[in-house]
């Protein structure tokens, strides 16, 4: 229980904050889901095509403080490789 107007405002803010915040984690891992289905698919092109519509996301979210630094970028090097595995098989 808050004992201050500014707690009250903290947690209202706090949970508007979550709403944005679920939404933004969510299309992120949507998009993710996207590539990796073009992967799984063996489709190198459409993999490419979905891993640039990702890269920005991914980006935003790092700039969000949503995913940090690292995990972003082992994320994106993971999808890469296996897109380029998935082209030199090809």
């Amino acid at each position: 229980m808050a004992n201050c107007k500014s707690a009250e405002k903290r947690i209202r803010r706090n949970a508007r904050r979550a709403i944005i915040n679920r939404d933004r984690r969510s299309g992120m891992r949507t998009q993710i889901k996207k590539v990796r289905l073009a992967i799984e698919a063996g489709d190198s092109a459409l993999a490419e095509k979905e891993y640039a519509a990702l890269q920005p996301v991914i980006m935003r979210s790092v700039a969000k403080n949503i995913l940090h630094k690292n995990t972003s970028s082992r994320l994106l090097s993971r999808l890469s490789g296996h897109i380029k595995s998935l082209k030199q098989a090809a």
